[in-house]
């Protein structure tokens, strides 16, 4: 009797999006405190772009032939020794093994139980692939890394991307003052989110017209424009820059501390515990996913070229399930 296999997306080589193509593989088997999950629909993120081109998670994940992709959504098909907190049947979402390699672009995955949550009950898994990475990231850094408080004014650059829409709710939900940047097309949909300002960057330099922020959420990074290097300028003393794509440089660090402001990277990890209370955020209407656009997993390339447009709006997804 022959092994049983998986469709999945794959590459041999570093590159473009033309690299990514359908393969057939063996189906995972998972060990003691793993489920083995059944993938609905897997989120398509700026990193799985970076790894797929060398960058990114590429020192992590190695050389290829891999499997990209770090966000599910699917059903549980069987539960290891030691599972008790999920079984069969149970519909989930999660980000398993950040950085480490997940092989999201497949039928199924394999991982630690308790880096998984319930989907939330009013999402569709389409949306709920769109939340881990994203969800999990503005989370993490507004709540983890900078602590936000309520009446504290916070900047999020990027602000209707993938984690920018999660990061513009949870920083309102947590009571603070919202700014954030973006194209001007998108600043009516971004004050529904729950943003106090929007600033568009193509017309003026940010620097220029905001001040006094407590926390600057940077999802650009100093690669484009200098955009961390510039936020520093926003930030009242004692504030604190998060650099999420390009971390956080020696000479970004002298400048900060020069100027008696504080500066930081950030790497959003697994969190099971606090996906589960993002879902609840979902399901009580505080938060809401924005999925511009599901593709079929084998045009996953397409999926990267239109993410590396820069012109997405909340997330794209692919669909893995027939």
């Amino acid at each position: 009797m022959s092994a049983p296999t998986m469709r999945a997306v794959s590459q041999d080589e570093f590159g473009g999006p033309e690299v990514l193509h359908a393969v057939t593989l063996p189906r995972p088997e998972p060990l003691p405190t793993e489920v083995l999950v059944r993938v609905v629909a897997a989120g398509v993120n700026p990193v799985d772009c970076k790894t797929r081109g060398g960058a990114g998670m590429a020192g992590v994940l190695g050389e290829p032939p891999f499997v990209l992709g770090w966000d599910v959504s699917g059903v549980v098909e069987a539960a290891g020794f030691g599972v008790h907190t999920l079984s069969a049947g149970d519909e989930v979402f999660g980000m398993p093994w950040f950085p480490r390699p997940a092989g999201a672009y497949a039928e199924y995955v394999t991982a630690p139980a308790r880096q998984f949550a319930r989907k939330p009950a009013h999402l569709s898994h389409d949306e709920a692939a769109a939340v881990p990475l994203a969800a999990l990231t503005a989370w993490q850094t507004l709540v983890d890394a900078a602590r936000l408080r309520e009446g504290q004014r916070v900047l999020i650059h990027a602000a209707a991307g993938g984690v920018g829409h999660f990061a513009v709710q949870i920083a309102h939900h947590l009571g603070a003052h919202v700014i954030g940047t973006a194209r001007a097309a998108k600043h009516d949909w971004l004050r529904e989110l729950g943003a106090d300002e929007v600033v568009d960057y193509t017309a003026v330099r940010f620097e220029d017209v905001v001040g006094d922020v407590d926390v600057v959420i940077d999802l650009v990074g100093d690669a484009h424009d200098s955009t961390s290097t510039r936020s520093l300028d926003t930030l009242r003393p004692g504030g604190l820059l998060v650099a999420v794509p390009s971390g956080v440089s020696p000479e970004l660090l002298e400048k900060a501390e020069s100027r008696g402001r504080r500066a930081t990277a950030y790497l959003v990890e697994p969190d099971g515990h606090a996906l589960g209370e993002i879902a609840r955020l979902i399901d009580s209407g505080v938060l809401l996913v924005e999925v511009e656009e599901v593709f079929p997993l084998e045009k996953a390339a397409d999926a990267h070229r239109h993410v590396e447009s820069g012109r997405t709006r909340g997330k794209l997804v692919l669909r893995v399930a027939p």
